[in-house]
């Protein structure tokens, strides 16, 4: 895996409506990631918090904040697209799992074909149209597919950024209608926690990295903290029970490191009003540190 490290922060929390996740940046930071990265003799260099507008606007028809979404993800866009053509590696650290937009865009740019590991509780797949909130962190993969409203879909003015059979879902537990629908039209290869209970985690990355091994030239990772149990990482905005446990959750990032497949990485949804002495930005810090390649011998 590239050595050489671009930390980007996004203190976004305009694509949902809780308040406190825009410190997400701040609190991985503040629990020692650039330390615990350099302890790995990994080259990492912090190019601080992209700028968030904060301006107030009606929503567009379902979807709120469209306009500050956008200029958010335009930015990260840019920035992304920067570090990945000067060879570094771009760690974006969230913000709500909106900001996945403008990372995908920013990365798959340089890709043929990229492939997408979505850890995440939620399938992030919901149609405008569709959508029980309006929250666009709820749409950040259907916009990446090409799905939703042309500002989202068109960041970085190409669309889609990615395949469908380009992508898989680990870790699923809370789908609405709109997004059954999609993944079944599309064939989205998705793990869900009872593929996870009956097959092991084990096997679920082993079929993962084979799958996208022999398909795809770079792999992005964008892991939402609320992929895990509650109990392991309560400081999330839209938890739900029966997760993915802290230990399997290492055991993934532990089988990406040996396969040497992921080529981005964003880790989002990390909300300190909500969580427990800065646990769950802890939890980040130790799963990005075994993505890296840290091992206890």
């Amino acid at each position: 895996m590239n050595q050489n490290i671009s930390i980007i922060g996004v203190p976004m929390d305009l694509g949902q409506t809780r308040r406190g996740v825009d410190m997400g940046p701040s609190a991985i930071r503040y629990a020692d990631v650039i330390e615990r990265l350099e302890r790995l003799h990994i080259h990492v260099e912090d190019l601080g918090d992209i700028q968030i507008e904060r301006v107030v606007e009606e929503p567009t028809g379902k979807l709120r904040n469209l306009r500050a979404v956008t200029f958010a993800a335009t930015r990260l866009f840019q920035v992304v697209d920067s570090v990945v053509g000067h060879g570094r590696f771009p760690l974006v650290l969230g913000g709500d799992h909106s900001i996945a937009i403008g990372t995908l865009a920013g990365v798959s740019k340089h890709y043929e074909n990229l492939g997408v590991i979505w850890f995440d509780a939620h399938g992030d797949l919901n149609p405008v149209e569709q959508s029980p909130t309006g929250n666009i962190h709820g749409m950040p993969l259907a916009a990446s597919l090409g799905i939703g409203h042309e500002n989202l879909t068109n960041v970085g003015n190409y669309s889609p950024k990615i395949k469908p059979q380009n992508v898989v879902i680990i870790g699923a537990r809370d789908l609405d209608p709109g997004e059954r629908e999609l993944i079944k039209e599309h064939s989205i290869k998705v793990y869900t926690m009872h593929e996870i209970d009956r097959l092991g985690m084990a096997r679920v990355m082993e079929e993962t990295i084979h799958y996208l091994k022999g398909r795809t030239d770079g792999v992005h990772l964008s892991l939402d903290l609320d992929a895990l149990d509650p109990h392991d990482a309560p400081g999330v905005g839209t938890p739900v029970l029966g997760g993915v446990t802290y230990r399997e959750s290492h055991l993934a990032m532990e089988m990406l490191a040996e396969a040497n497949i992921i080529t981005s990485a964003e880790f989002v949804e990390v909300n300190p009003i909500l969580d427990e002495k800065n646990k769950t930005a802890k939890v980040a810090v130790a799963l990005i540190g075994s993505l890296f390649g840290e091992k206890l011998l």
